[in-house]
């Protein structure tokens, strides 16, 4: 009888409102979930039942059903937090982040509450790993297969220094103080150098393969002939670790003395016209500096011996300085101190100006001849010593950068976005995750800011898009719903008693 039916057409409609009640209250409940997408339910009426009437025959609803239980994956409103690990996605992507109990358990999120553990990981608040990609630290390029977001050390390693920029401005007026730089040099001495034997000195700070400090001195002095300058490369004498460098009573006259060249300014213009460089070697042939310069002919030199070098070739007595230096392919005359023994460094002095081939090219910035007090226009050095991470960044690509305590920045890490074509097919796991259905789609796993996934925003977390003013419009239809569903039971319930009474 259609009583009986109207029953349970009522109790449909109690069923169905209080599954949608429960949708709202886990909504609301979730108001402040970081990333939280919020559910809807979708109703239908059950299959109709025929009857008869005097027209032929009609249909009669018997009810209604949940259709379907839908998430709504619309942009959430940003959050500024003090975190740079917080991220935030502007798009449609997910975080990818792995089970750290299985390897193989990857899951989907919109929450970006990330922080590095005591292991190095790049963890959400439950633990779970976040994927990406490792980077190159020169080139900043992705390498390999997608991974865990892991650091290995929170250190820097320290790099030697490959190359040193010294331009200096050496007084045109200043006269000869020596006859050559390197036979005032004693390595042997408390003060290697006299302040009387040259015009200028300059000291650079440079850096071995282990991270350590080296001070590198530079001295200038004017020669007899026009327009020309000597200058000797040093280092202090104990740290020379050139064989023969240091013998068992000491360090020989030769310690600390790296090379000795000339620059030749214009005379006009106080430009740099050409520079040449010797390497002096300290186990050539024991080591000890000759006193007096020998010309090529064997006679001792009486002139500025700086103009009278041989530096085609060597000559007697004067064999333990190698040939002139040809410059790198960078166009640039290179030293070659040795701080810890094995490992000598290859270092371009850049004084300015370049060979290119043919001459002698200045720079923009450029060591000169002027007349005026000889001084350091500029002076820097690449290479730098061990760091520890201080802080890291993260960019809208999703570059994770780390800033270390040695000034460098490094590229670590890019953080891995997944979309799918259909997101409503993604399965609920709990803790602000999801994973893969059959219904979703394989993921298509991008960069940030590539394939539609979205970009990323540091310090940044995105907060629930649930709209407690829509939750409380929909509370109240659906109260309203239950009630009038109850009446309905109610109702029904009152006919049938007047059905039985008809017995008495």
């Amino acid at each position: 009888m259609s009583l009986s039916s109207s029953l349970f057409s009522g109790i449909s409609g109690l069923s169905t409102l209080g599954n949608a009640m429960q949708i709202i209250g886990d909504n609301i409940s979730n108001v402040n979930t970081v990333g939280f997408k919020g559910s809807r339910v979708t109703f239908q009426d059950v299959l109709s039942q025929t009857v008869a009437t005097t027209a032929g025959s009609a249909q009669v609803g018997r009810g209604t059903s949940l259709a379907d239980i839908s998430s709504t994956f619309s942009q959430g409103s940003f959050e500024s937090t003090d975190s740079a690990t917080d991220l935030a996605i502007g798009g449609e992507g997910f975080f990818v982040v792995r089970d750290p109990n299985n390897a193989n358990n990857e899951y989907y999120t919109r929450a970006g509450e990330f922080r590095f553990d005591k292991d190095g990981n790049f963890v959400n608040p439950a633990g779970y790993i976040v994927r990406g990609w490792a980077l190159d630290a020169s080139t900043g390029e992705d390498y390999g297969s997608m991974t865990d977001v892991t650091l290995s050390s929170f250190t820097s390693s320290p790099a030697e220094t490959q190359n040193i920029s010294v331009i200096t401005n050496l007084d045109s007026d200043a006269t000869s103080l020596t006859t050559t730089l390197e036979s005032s040099w004693n390595g042997a001495s408390t003060t290697p150098m006299s302040s009387t034997s040259y015009e200028y000195q300059t000291t650079v700070k440079v850096y071995d393969s282990l991270g350590s400090t080296h001070d590198i001195t530079i001295y200038y002095d004017r020669t007899t002939t026009a327009g020309q300058w000597e200058y000797i490369i040093t280092c202090n004498p104990d740290e020379d670790a050139r064989p023969n460098a240091q013998l068992p009573t000491g360090p020989t006259q030769g310690a600390g003395l790296l090379a000795r060249g000339i620059i030749n300014f214009q005379p006009g213009s106080g430009s740099i016209q050409d520079m040449k460089m010797q390497l002096f070697d300290p186990n050539s042939p024991d080591g000890v500096l000759d006193p007096i310069p020998i010309n090529p002919d064997n006679t001792v030199a009486t002139v500025d011996s700086a103009a009278a070098w041989n530096l085609a070739g060597t000559t007697i007595d004067e064999d333990a300085w190698q040939s002139e230096v040809t410059p790198n392919t960078n166009g640039y005359l290179c030293f070659t101190p040795e701080f810890i023994t094995g490992s000598p460094l290859t270092v371009e002095f850049n004084a300015g100006c370049r060979y290119n081939g043919s001459n002698w090219v200045p720079s923009s910035l450029a060591s000169s001849q002027f007349s005026s007090a000889s001084s350091t226009i500029f002076q820097a050095a690449d290479g730098y010593g061990a760091g520890d991470l201080q802080s890291v960044s993260v960019d809208t690509d999703g570059v994770i950068t780390g800033q270390y305590s040695n000034g460098q920045v490094i590229p670590l890490y890019r953080v891995a976005l997944a979309k799918f074509q259909n997101n409503d097919g993604l399965f609920k796991a709990g803790g602000n995750l999801y994973r893969e259905t059959r219904l979703s789609g394989d993921p298509i796993t991008g960069k940030p800011g590539s394939n539609g996934t979205g970009n990323i925003s540091a310090n940044s977390l995105e907060q629930s898009n649930i709209d407690i003013a829509n939750e409380f419009v929909k509370m109240i239809t659906t109260q309203r719903g239950f009630q009038a569903n109850s009446k309905i039971i109610t109702v029904t319930d009152q006919m049938l008693a007047e059905l039985i009474n008809l017995k008495r």
